[in-house]
């Protein structure tokens, strides 16, 4: 009935000779929403930069961080599998939200010129998301990328990973020189509430890490890269850390699905757990928990929880569902559900901290960069600055994984630089640094080499290397973007696991 009004009103209009007056009026929206604020379109982006779970079952998979012994949907790198449902999950996360948000903010900001900061921190913000899907896919959609609303391109070309990584480090140089803070002042972003000098020590902690990744493929450029980024002013504090605070409105995926349907699934792997053990590593203690005499998911109960390093015990690799009840129990374990898991009442909660760049991982690139001649300092104190830092970051994910200052102390002394063995030592450390930060700890692993892991030795793999070395690209975007994708697949290799990026020598 609250329909007859406004017919009523178009049929008088058949009749009367002023039906346009009061017409546009009948037929707006009065509560529509008529422009966005493209502070909140960034926040959007920086939001959905928090990774999925699939990292999980890949890229910690891959760095032997974590494994289940569990096949169908949790098929990944625990077999050396290619399960595209799972390899297309950055794709799905990062493009539609991240790209499509941040490519949408630019466009709208850069029409007023009291927003050039706005800009300038999408910039960087996108040169974060795009670092991320072009290691983890190689050639992907860039130039032409989330343009479907603005330019409609609906069918993106791929860009070579070289034309990306220089595009991207010149986006970092350009956009952190831009940020100018006697501008209006960007309040409403949620990563730094608008704070010029953190979002420039951003910007040039990645293009520190956009030049490091380059050691094996331009080794001029790396160095070149790496100097402009000091001289520029990186991280200097865990408070600048790029993180992704989640809510109770936002959660954490790895911790939304770690205390769900897959808690009884993922645990800890072997490689993991004995290194941080044989170095009496204390972020054992914050990190893992086992569920001591546990037999079932049910008996992985807080009466059975502990945390004491000495106890942890990692899943190896090689095993499935049914071959490591057999291990479980030559190890003295009651069940398989009794191995070391990522403690998902601390590191792994629901409204756990995501961290995207931090000042640990920058501190030990400086390390190494240090130990390559490339920048000033000695390379042992970047070491230790990094490994302190990320050690303090515990306290962050909370209360009771934070680790003392003696504690800190005491492994320092413990595990001494070693000059001889900088290159494997300094990129340990960053593996364990980039603990829960999938992406990027399978990345430097690639470029590094470090830390020196044994293949899974799981039979029946799907690769022919030792080790993944890509994503997959989604079916979606080889039935939908067909000549685009080929033409990537022509210059790059084939479309499987096995094929490397282009910086991976």
């Amino acid at each position: 009935m609250k329909k007859l009004p406004i017919y009523l009103a178009l049929a008088t209009c058949l009749f009367a000779t002023s039906c346009d007056e009061g017409f546009d009026e009948l037929n707006t929206n009065s509560t529509a929403a008529t422009t966005v604020n493209p502070a909140f379109l960034l926040n959007n982006a920086i939001v959905s930069a928090s990774f999925p779970a699939s990292i999980l079952l890949y890229d910690m998979s891959i760095v032997q961080q974590t494994v289940t012994p569990n096949s169908g949907v949790l098929t990944g790198a625990n077999f050396n599998q290619d399960i595209r449902d799972n390899t297309r999950q950055i794709w799905l996360r990062y493009y539609p939200s991240v790209v499509r948000y941040t490519t949408t903010a630019i466009d709208l900001a850069s029409k007023d010129p009291a927003r050039s900061n706005l800009v300038n921190m999408a910039r960087i913000w996108q040169a974060y998301a795009f670092m991320v899907l072009t290691d983890t896919y190689g050639d992907v959609p860039y130039s032409e990328a989330g343009k479907g609303f603005i330019e409609q391109v609906v069918l993106p070309k791929y860009d070579t990973q070289e034309s990306i990584y220089k595009d991207i480090i010149n986006t970092l140089k350009t956009a952190t020189a831009a940020l100018d803070a006697s501008k209006p002042r960007e309040a409403a972003d949620i990563l730094y509430t608008g704070d010029i000098a953190k979002w420039k020590k951003l910007g040039n902690s990645l293009l520190l890490r956009a030049g490091m990744r380059l050691t094996e493929v331009d080794l001029n450029l790396a160095q070149q890269t790496v100097q402009a980024a000091v001289q520029g002013g990186v991280m200097q504090s865990n408070a600048d850390n790029a993180v992704v605070r989640h809510n109770a409105n936002y959660t954490n995926a790895l911790g939304t699905t770690l205390n769900a349907t897959e808690a009884n699934n993922y645990y800890l792997a072997a490689p993991f757990v004995s290194h941080l053990k044989s170095t009496s590593d204390p972020r054992l203690k914050s990190i893992a928990v086992r569920y001591v005499g546990a037999t079932s998911g049910p008996q992985q109960n807080a009466a059975n929880a502990n945390t004491d390093p000495a106890v942890q015990i990692g899943m190896p690799f090689g095993f499935d569902n049914n071959t490591i009840t057999a291990q479980a129990a030559k190890e003295g374990l009651a069940s398989f559900y009794a191995y070391s898991q990522i403690d998902r009442t601390r590191l792994a909660k629901q409204q756990a901290p995501m961290f995207l760049v931090t000042y640990s991982q920058t501190q030990l690139l400086l390390a190494e960069a240090a130990q390559r001649g490339w920048v000033q300092g000695a390379p042992a104190t970047f070491y230790q600055e990094g490994v302190r830092a990320h050690m303090a970051q515990m306290a962050e994910y909370d209360a009771n994984a934070a680790i003392p200052a003696s504690a800190i102390d005491a492994y320092l002394a413990a595990n001494p630089f070693n000059a001889s063995k900088a290159l494997e030592q300094i990129n340990t450390q960053y593996w364990i640094s980039s603990f829960l930060n999938g992406p990027e700890a399978f990345a430097n692993f690639r470029r590094s080499g470090f830390p020196v892991l044994t293949p899974n030795p799981f039979p029946g793999k799907g690769i022919k290397g030792n080790f993944i070395n890509r994503m997959t690209y989604p079916n979606s975007e080889i039935s939908v973007n067909t000549a685009n994708v080929n033409e990537a697949i022509s210059r790059m290799g084939a479309d499987d696991l096995d094929t490397k990026v282009w910086w991976d020598k």
